[in-house]
C-alpha cells in the first residue's frame, strides 16, 4: 500500500473521530496529516513526511487555540437572549435612588434596576442587558 494512501486513511479516521466527539481539534490534527499525504504524493520521504504532519497539525491546533483565547467568550446566560427572554426588553425609568437603584414597573411587577459600574445613570427609556439575582441590570437607549 501506497504511503499517501495510510495517510489518507489517518486523516478520514481523525475526520470520523472530531465528528463522533465534536473536538474542533481533531480536524485541525487531520488538516496536519492530509498535507503529509500531499508530501508523500510529492514524492518526500518519510520523515519529510511525519514533519509535515506535525508542523502543519501541531501548527493548526495552536493556531486555533489562540484566536479562541483572542475571541470574547459566549455571554453568560444571564445575558442571554435564548436562556433569558428579558433581556433585550425596555423600561422606563423615571428616577434613581441614592444608592444606585431604581424601581421600575416591568411584566405587571415592580423590578429593582441597577446600572453598569462606571455609567451615569440618568432617567429615560433603558434595555435589559441581563439580569443579576432578581435585579434588572439596565443600558440607557
Amino acid at each position: 500500500m501506497e504511503e499517501s494512501t495510510i495517510w489518507w486513511l489517518l486523516a478520514g479516521g481523525l475526520v470520523v473521530a472530531e465528528l463522533l466527539t465534536g473536538t474542533f481539534y481533531l480536524l485541525m490534527l487531520a488538516v496536519g496529516v492530509g498535507a503529509a499525504g500531499i508530501a508523500a504524493h510529492l514524492g518526500a520521504s518519510t520523515t519529510v513526511q511525519i514533519l509535515t504532519a506535525a508542523l502543519v497539525g501541531g501548527g493548526s491546533v495552536v493556531g486555533w487555540h489562540l484566536l479562541r483565547r483572542k475571541r470574547p467568550g459566549d455571554p453568560s446566560a444571564r445575558a442571554d437572549r435564548s436562556v433569558n427572554l428579558d433581556v433585550g426588553e425596555t423600561v422606563m425609568i423615571e428616577s434613581w435612588n441614592a444608592d444606585g437603584t431604581s424601581s421600575v414597573k416591568y411584566r405587571g411587577a415592580n423590578w429593582v434596576a441597577i446600572h453598569r459600574q462606571g455609567v451615569q445613570p440618568s432617567t429615560g427609556p433603558h434595555r435589559v442587558a441581563e439580569l443579576v439575582g432578581n435585579r434588572l441590570l439596565v443600558d440607557p437607549l
